[in-house]
């Protein structure tokens, strides 16, 4: 039978529920009653050859239409003789449809956050509107969260870390966990001065203290000077080989005398990258090279990034060459990767994007990877490149003046 039940007509508003509609206003996409529900009623023939079927049909709706209007239709059958049948099924009001669906306890709680964001901050009103589920989510929550946004409305941009917050029932840990939440609010709640625009690339969870002006944990880049005649400092040793690492701050600030610079992902190749004249090495930190953006002094100096041949690591590449253009690949080529199909492995999942910054040369391995033309999910580990390889490589490069003279 396919003819619709109250069961059928209550699952259609909970579907409407489900959605959030049913709690927002009609300007901000809500439910608009009376509102008319699908009704699949039977068809003249079916009413002839079932009729005691329609008749329990007819009879299981009334007993289950309280809060539903039926629309009935008088007809006349030449077996049947004058009948009444519903044609239509309507619900004429939100108190109706929350009580088909037993939903008036969570109605009362959606209007009672509304009046007290109305009272504490009507700037957050169309976010509730909007999600009114999510905010019934957070009801537990609700006025730790109006309390931080007020807090940021007397205290734009504050300079402070989040362990510094000082607000009653509130800590740093329940705003790092609710970052996404207050981002959103936030960006209702606070004048434009007071949030870092989405251009300046201070947007997503990571970046929630720079956008609204908190000190954040100070970035930190490690490299390794390969030149023994650029340390910093000699050990009383006598050794030179350092293992540095630096804020971002003062990684701008060092303007080393380099020629070279060299990138890579793993942190085994970077402890054992052989000594280059002029050089140094950074332990790379995946797609976030934009930390490396402030350092004026890289642009003078040759760029090589060293990651795995898989499409990951050409992805990481370009990526590079949206904050240093002049990087140029080191071991990423088909070369490489022929000479040591011994200890090929399989990327997990492989990137598909097209990588616009890449080179001829470099597309064509992207390429050969993306579209498996070798085998599926085929990648070479940067660390699975024999050691000599690397020597060999190196000592290839094209001389460049010395950083002393």
């Amino acid at each position: 039978m396919t003819w619709t039940t109250p069961t059928d007509l209550r699952a259609q508003l909970q579907k409407i529920w489900d959605k959030g509609q049913l709690l927002q206003p009609s300007e901000a996409g809500g439910t608009v009653f009376p509102l008319r529900l699908r009704f699949a009623v039977p068809s003249s023939t079916e009413m002839s050859a079932r009729f005691d079927d329609v008749r329990s049909w007819m009879a299981g709706l009334h007993q289950g239409s309280a809060r539903l209007r039926f629309v009935q239709r008088d007809f006349r059958h030449s077996v049947l003789g004058q009948n009444s049948m519903p044609l239509e099924a309507w619900v004429d009001s939100l108190a109706d449809a929350l009580a088909l669906i037993g939903k008036q306890k969570e109605a009362q709680r959606f209007a009672a956050l509304m009046q007290i964001t109305q009272a504490q901050n009507p700037a957050l009103l169309p976010w509730l509107q909007k999600r009114p589920l999510t905010a019934l989510a957070l009801e537990a929550v609700w006025l730790r969260l109006l309390a931080v946004v007020s807090w940021l409305q007397n205290n734009p941009r504050p300079g402070i870390y989040l362990r510094q917050v000082d607000i009653q029932g509130v800590d740093s840990k329940f705003i790092e966990s609710n970052r996404s939440i207050l981002a959103e609010l936030l960006d209702l709640a606070l004048p434009t001065e007071a949030i870092d625009a989405l251009a300046a690339g201070y947007s997503g969870l990571s970046q929630f203290c720079r956008r609204y002006g908190f000190k954040d944990k100070p970035l930190r880049i490690r490299f390794r000077l390969l030149d023994p005649d650029l340390a910093l400092i000699t050990l009383q040793s006598g050794q030179a080989d350092q293992d540095i690492g630096v804020t971002q701050t003062l990684f701008e600030q060092l303007d080393l005398p380099v020629k070279r610079v060299f990138i890579t992902e793993n942190e085994v190749n970077f402890l054992a990258f052989p000594p280059v004249a002029g050089s140094l090495v950074i332990f790379g930190s995946g797609y976030g090279f934009a930390v490396l953006a402030g350092a004026r002094w890289l642009q003078k100096a040759q760029i090589f990034y060293w990651g795995d041949i898989d499409t990951h690591g050409f992805a990481i590449l370009d990526q590079l060459r949206a904050t240093l253009p002049q990087a140029a690949s080191f071991l990423m080529d088909s070369k490489t990767l022929l000479a040591h199909e011994k200890h090929w492995g399989e990327e997990p999942k492989t990137e598909n994007r097209n990588l616009p910054r890449l080179s001829l040369d470099e597309q064509v391995v992207y390429d050969s990877l993306r579209d498996e033309r070798i085998r599926p999910g085929l990648r070479l580990e940067q660390e699975r490149i024999a050691f000599g390889w690397v020597q060999q490589a190196l000592a290839a490069l094209p001389d460049v003046d010395s950083p002393h003279d």
